[in-house]
């Protein structure tokens, strides 16, 4: 029995990442590509994994979080992964700024960073990536295959995609 259904994608990738990440921002063509080949039929969830070495990135990870429930969370991201180096250098303000920029509501957004209220979120998807084996960023993991483009990215998209296009099939013919 298939119980994918119109409204459900078929296929979840789950993109372990972090905002203040250079290599995350590397893989922003790729998830371009992946979302504009599959639509609907793939599911990019973003999994937050702020690494200790970067100090604005767990802000960051909340920051997207609010973004997502403003629903402007992927333009958010890509912008802000856009620009690592003004999140270096600037830290929160340049958070605030980039919710401005996409008309994102700026009061609850400065809220939610200082009330905290997306840092269990945060934690949990960090904790989870633990348990996995995600030690960097940025990292994938499709059908319980975990994709390391910390390393390299080399072949990663084509990789995702044999996945994707088997999973498809496989639910096709089901």
């Amino acid at each position: 029995m298939n119980d994918s259904s119109p409204d459900r994608p078929a296929v979840v990738l789950d993109f372990w990442c972090e905002l203040q990440c250079p290599d995350c921002r590397s893989a922003l063509d790729d998830l371009r590509a992946l979302r504009a080949r599959y639509g609907d039929r793939l599911e990019l969830r973003l999994r937050h994994f702020p690494l200790e070495k970067h100090k604005h990135a767990f802000a960051a990870a909340q920051a997207a979080e609010e973004a997502l429930e403003q629903g402007q969370g992927w333009p958010y991201i890509e912008a802000v992964l856009g620009r690592v180096e003004e999140l270096d250098r600037q830290g929160e303000p340049f958070l605030m700024e980039v919710a401005r920029e996409l008309s994102l509501d700026a009061e609850e957004f400065d809220t939610a960073l200082i009330d905290g209220r997306h840092i269990l979120i945060v934690d949990a998807d960090q904790a989870e990536g633990k348990a996995i084996g995600v030690t960097g960023t940025p990292t994938y993991v499709i059908d319980g295959e975990r994709l390391d483009g910390g390393k390299s990215q080399e072949g990663l998209r084509e990789r995702v995609e044999e996945i994707v296009d088997r999973l498809l099939a496989e639910q096709a013919g089901a």
